[in-house]
């Protein structure tokens, strides 16, 4: 009988193909649009990652409200840093109104967007961490678009307690619907008449 070849695949772990199967069959809101993107191939011996994106309506349709990425990554052996096996790292970012630019608190703000949808939504993790960076931007001259714009931009990484990452992924979309303005689901905003 010969001897297994030393390059082929091993078996992709059960816990990992759990998580995919999680992130692939949780139903999202409506307004958000998330699609398999290429993984980072060298943070860990299995990763996976999806793309969110928030677009605009009416006045705003075309123009991109929120987006962000969100990464799968495992390794059977755990890093102690992560006090686990299965590693969730996010990126989002959104234009958000003017006057809020100028609010020295809109980093803590977003970052309990952030905590706050995962523990809204059951999301069992720990060894969160992360930054919130905001960038005001002012335009002068022929440069298309408006004079002055904020920006703010998410990077957060955490540890999920189970292969179930639907909170986790509920929670992350919720974190950019904040971001790009919209009412919480199935809250509808009246205009006034």
């Amino acid at each position: 009988m010969p001897e297994p070849d030393a390059t082929e695949a091993k078996p992709t772990p059960e816990v990992f193909r759990s998580a995919v199967a999680s992130l692939t069959g949780t139903r999202v809101r409506p307004e958000v649009r998330v699609e398999a993107l290429r993984p980072p191939q060298r943070l860990a011996p299995y990763s996976y990652a999806l793309s969110a994106e928030i677009a605009g309506t009416g006045e705003a349709a075309g123009v991109d409200l929120a987006t962000g990425r969100l990464v799968l990554l495992h390794d059977p052996s755990g890093h102690d840093a992560w006090d686990g096996v299965l590693r969730l790292v996010a990126y989002a970012s959104a234009e958000l109104d003017e006057a809020m630019g100028i609010d020295p608190m809109l980093p803590t703000v977003g970052w309990s967007w952030l905590t706050g949808a995962l523990d809204e939504h059951g999301a069992a993790y720990r060894a969160a961490g992360g930054t919130v960076t905001q960038t005001t931007s002012t335009r002068f001259g022929d440069v298309a678009g408006p004079a002055t714009s904020v920006t703010m931009e998410l990077r957060a990484s955490w540890t999920a307690d189970s292969a179930d990452l639907a909170p986790h992924l509920l929670g992350f979309v919720d974190l950019l619907c904040t971001a790009a303005g919209l009412p919480p689901e199935g809250v509808t905003i009246l205009s006034p008449a």
